[in-house]
């Protein structure tokens, strides 16, 4: 088998018994991405020589015994996380050639665990989009099918695990971003509760909803990392001051005595009829696990949750965004008569219409003799959304739900219609807006293309979802299946 194939975990074993080294690891990522990337596109940066100098150092650890689980590993982060010398562009030209002085929590962790990073990942500008179409620089294709989207924000991510470019990668998901990607992909991706993992560091999109998480090769990579990068962060507000279990210890067989319930909302109106016989096949075989279903659970404020998230994210995106003036860094229009026709310019010319329009869209909730209309109201949905999934909880240990209503897309099919296009992260909303953890696992595919199966569980309870996916996994072979690149 090619080195570039393995999990992080297979590699770990094999760093550990030195039948490899950090260094051919390294060399076999940076030779895969070579050969592949010229189709995908999944980065926007490679980092050839700080990553094999970080692999060099990898392996005097390894030789010392001073190593961690993911010493070693070469990683591909996606390029909204700063990275201290690394440009970090959030694949918007405003930020183009922006190189942060600092990394962010989650890069400083791993860089402290003996991370080796190739590079960074081609996303949705300033991660605003579901099909990393909205790049700056180019769109990213699925290596499934080169015709057709990868999903986003976190699309450069998710294809750089599928594609065997990276070991494993980190994304962030603000609707969707890691969980869509990671099902039209085939490949695993977890978001974490809001404030299990640092958002330091994390250029802001929506500040409420943004959380940091994995995509990885199978679960028990998932476990690996999240271990490496949870835990408080006093350098963000937001963090939460509660111990951190090792997560590996949840990777158990079977699931006898958990119930889990289907909540019907979640079986949409537009769902594609292949979709739908991958989730019955999915349910049979957690059942045949040994699990409890219960298929007539309702939540009946899901419908809701699509016009909630496009109240609150654009709102916050609208404050956030403002910081973006040409005045103190980023691009800056130099060719104006003022300093307010620079200030516009420099946002006419530097941001994509993506950016522009949820600009356009949360700066007008937010405005006076709106705000209560739009935003106060989305937020007191907000919460009925969150204490919905609270009374669910009290019955169920996790949920199951399609992570996408749809396999991916055409490239272009959707550009011109933002309805249609925010529509295919309707299953993965609500967990945003109600802070909860969810993980997209591969379920199967419907004519060659992927589909992805949801499991979502009350906060803090990652062990109980990554206990479903692992037994799950291990009980099919969809995570072992390549995409013919």
């Amino acid at each position: 088998m090619s080195l570039f194939r393995l999990t992080a975990h297979e590699a770990a074993d094999r760093l550990r018994r030195r039948e490899t080294s950090s260094v051919e690891l390294t060399r076999a990522a940076l030779g895969r991405i070579a050969s592949v990337d010229p189709k995908v596109r999944a980065f926007v940066s490679v980092c050839e020589e700080q990553a094999l100098r970080q692999a060099e150092a990898a392996d005097a650890r390894l030789k010392s015994g001073d190593a961690a689980p993911l010493t070693g590993i070469p990683a591909l982060i996606k390029d909204n996380m700063c990275t201290a010398g690394v440009r970090t562009t959030c694949s918007s030209k405003m930020l183009e050639s922006f190189v942060p002085p600092y990394d962010a929590t989650v890069v400083e962790k791993l860089a402290g665990a003996g991370m080796v990073m190739l590079g960074k990942a081609n996303m949705d500008e300033f991660a605003m989009g579901s099909s990393t179409e909205h790049s700056a620089f180019f769109p990213t294709h699925n290596p499934w099918d080169l015709a057709r989207v990868p999903g986003g924000s976190s699309g450069g991510a998710a294809v750089g695990v599928a594609a065997d470019e990276c070991f494993y990668s980190l994304g962030s998901d603000t609707g969707g971003s890691i969980r869509q990607p990671a099902g039209f992909c085939s490949v695993v991706g977890l978001k974490p509760t809001y404030g299990r993992v640092s958002r330091y560091g994390l250029v802001a999109f929506a500040s409420s909803l943004d959380q940091i998480g994995p995509f990885t090769k199978d679960v028990t990579d998932c476990a690996l990392v999240l271990n490496a990068i949870s835990g408080h962060d006093p350098r963000d507000s937001t963090s939460l001051p509660v111990p951190v279990p090792d997560y590996a210890q949840a990777l158990v067989p079977g699931l006898k005595g958990l119930r889990l319930g289907v909540p019907k909302e979640y079986f949409v109106a537009g769902m594609q009829a292949g979709v739908q016989d991958v989730m019955e096949a999915a349910l049979v075989r957690l059942q045949e696990l040994g699990a409890e279903i219960d298929r007539d659970v309702s939540l009946p404020h899901t419908p809701y949750a699509l016009a909630v998230y496009y109240i609150i994210a654009p709102s916050e995106a609208s404050a956030n965004l403002a910081r973006y003036d040409g005045v103190k860094y980023g691009f800056s229009a130099k060719e104006a008569e003022s300093m307010w026709d620079g200030l516009e310019k420099t946002k006419q010319y530097g941001l994509g219409p993506e950016v522009k329009r949820r600009i356009m869209l949360g700066t007008h909730a937010l405005s006076s003799g709106y705000y209560d209309a739009y935003y106060l109201k989305a937020q007191k949905v907000r919460t009925l959304i969150r204490r919905e999934f609270d009374r669910a909880f009290e019955k169920y240990d996790a949920l199951v739900t399609p992570t996408s209503p749809v396999v991916p897309f055409k490239m272009g099919e959707r550009m011109d219609d933002p309805l249609q296009m925010y529509l295919s992260d309707v299953c993965t909303l609500p967990m945003n807006i109600a802070g909860i953890p969810g993980i997209s696992v591969p379920a199967g595919f419907v004519d060659g293309l992927p589909v992805g199966l949801q499991i979502v569980a009350r906060p803090l309870a990652e062990e109980t979802l990554l206990r479903v996916a692992y037994a799950y996994e291990q009980a099919t072979d969809w995570h072992k299946k390549k995409p013919p690149l």
